[in-house]
């Protein structure tokens, strides 16, 4: 498992914490996006920070469910793993 989370990892989270399908490809496209614009809301986003940190075992930021868009949430989730490596 890496220790970085990609676009692809975010993508299936986002499928599978908040039932919203969006491919991988459209998401890099739209990094800059609202997560509300993607059809995201701020439960949809929490779903997916618990479901990051029952996969890693650590607490995300507690900034990354307030993140805006996938470009910044990643930052955050990835600045958060990376330290904590």
């Amino acid at each position: 498992m890496s220790d970085r989370i990609t676009v692809e990892e975010l993508s299936e989270l986002m499928k599978k914490a908040a039932g919203v399908t969006v491919a991988p490809e459209e998401l890099q496209q739209r990094y800059d996006t609202g997560f509300d614009a993607l059809g995201i809301d701020s439960l949809g986003l929490l779903g997916i920070v618990g479901e990051l940190e029952n996969r890693y075992g650590t607490a995300m930021p507690p900034d990354a469910e307030k993140s805006k868009s996938p470009r910044q949430f990643l930052e955050q989730v990835n600045g958060a793993l990376m330290a904590g490596a």
